[in-house]
């Protein structure tokens, strides 16, 4: 595994290795490297070897008055409801291992992380008529995770979903809404849900960051990533990282902890982001909970029913729509007014670094 990102990783492989992909085969993999979708010398090694960072295939849950005795309220976890079940992932469990192999009610999903991007992200696992389930490469481009599938081996770029190697170069996986949100938040809007537990099968300490000092300006992110970055905003500064249809858009936590919501539209579809305070960083300090407060995003889809929403921000974090005057929590339930008892619609998004994001779309358009 990545010991620490300074010391192990940096320290043993500096820029990235360029790894010898081609027309032929690779030992140890049955990708069919004939096809691909992306230049191959962008894809350089990490450091570890295939399956190197082990995937979690048989997670175990608690509860969360159990997990409440490790768990501290500005710990970011993965959310992901799903079929009338709600489960947390805690990043201090998935930056150790990237990806859990599960199923929420009765979806299969992949829940992703990948710590040098930011970018916690989760896809359902049915794909073509097959079941996929992942496990990691060791390779990376832009700093992202590339994944493969244990069914066809083809290599799967994390922040897009995109199959980029073999079989289904060019296809795309499907991603189902998982903000990253902290403890704190979860566990009041979900006091019933389950908790990824740290009884995974592994030999691993869950209460220390291998990323030390990472999200630090300046900081180690270039260790990966050798491309010019966008300069329109910080390459660290964390951005809700979302596509409607064809339009690949950006919005910067700057902005957003200032405005604490954006009411905005592309075409004829109409959403909001929602920010809030209390979310520590996962790789900032010595422990995650330590991390310093960089908040978290939710998006969802401002129709309900026939009519659109207009939201604003109110105290205690929360929002209310100007059309009802509903208060809504920043889970997209309705607390209290006409709307009470009624969820906005979850759109998938991220929290991504910029540098990783613009890298991926550079027809981002950024909203301030």
């Amino acid at each position: 595994m990545r010991k620490t990102i300074m010391s192990a990783a940096i320290g043993a492989i500096g820029m990235g290795a360029v790894i010898p992909l081609s027309a032929q085969s690779v030992p140890g993999w049955k990708t069919d490297f004939s096809r691909f979708t992306v230049p191959l010398d962008e894809i350089v090694s990490g450091g570890p070897p295939k399956d190197g960072i082990p995937a979690i295939d048989n997670p175990t849950f608690e509860d969360v008055r159990r997990a409440d005795r490790w768990l501290k309220d500005r710990e970011p976890v993965v959310l992901v409801d799903l079929d009338g079940v709600a489960k947390a992932y805690p990043l201090r469990i998935l930056i150790q291992h990237e990806i859990v192999n599960d199923a929420v009610g009765r979806v299969p999903v992949s829940i992703t992380y990948c710590p040098l991007c930011n970018t916690a992200l989760t896809f359902d696992r049915r794909f073509q008529g097959l079941l996929l389930d992942f496990g990691t490469t060791g390779n990376l481009r832009y700093s992202d995770l590339i994944m493969y599938d244990r069914q066809t081996e083809t290599w799967w770029q994390q922040a897009t979903g995109e199959g980029i190697v073999g079989r289904f170069a060019g296809e795309w996986l499907t991603f189902v809404s998982s903000p990253l949100v902290s403890w704190k938040t979860f566990k009041t809007q979900y006091p019933d849900g389950l908790v990824l537990s740290r009884d995974t099968g592994f030999d691993r300490t869950y209460d220390r960051n291998p990323y030390v000092g990472y999200d630090e300006r300046p900081g180690p992110w270039r260790s990966f990533f050798d491309r010019t970055p966008d300069n329109r905003l910080h390459p660290m500064e964390r951005v809700v990282a979302l596509d409607i249809g064809a339009e690949s858009l950006a919005f910067p936590f700057e902005s957003l902890k200032r405005k604490r919501v954006i009411n905005h539209r592309v075409g004829e579809r109409r959403f909001v982001v929602f920010w809030v305070p209390g979310t520590s960083s996962a790789v900032n300090a010595t422990t995650i909970a330590g991390g310093q407060d960089v908040g978290s995003s939710t998006v969802f889809d401002r129709q309900i029913g026939s009519r659109t929403l207009t939201f604003e921000a109110v105290e205690d974090d929360h929002f209310r729509d100007r059309e009802t005057g509903t208060v809504w929590n920043a889970l997209g339930f309705a607390v209290s007014g006409p709307l009470a008892d009624k969820q906005l619609t979850a759109i998938p998004h991220g929290n991504h670094f910029w540098f990783a994001w613009a890298a991926f779309k550079t027809d981002v358009q950024l909203i301030k």
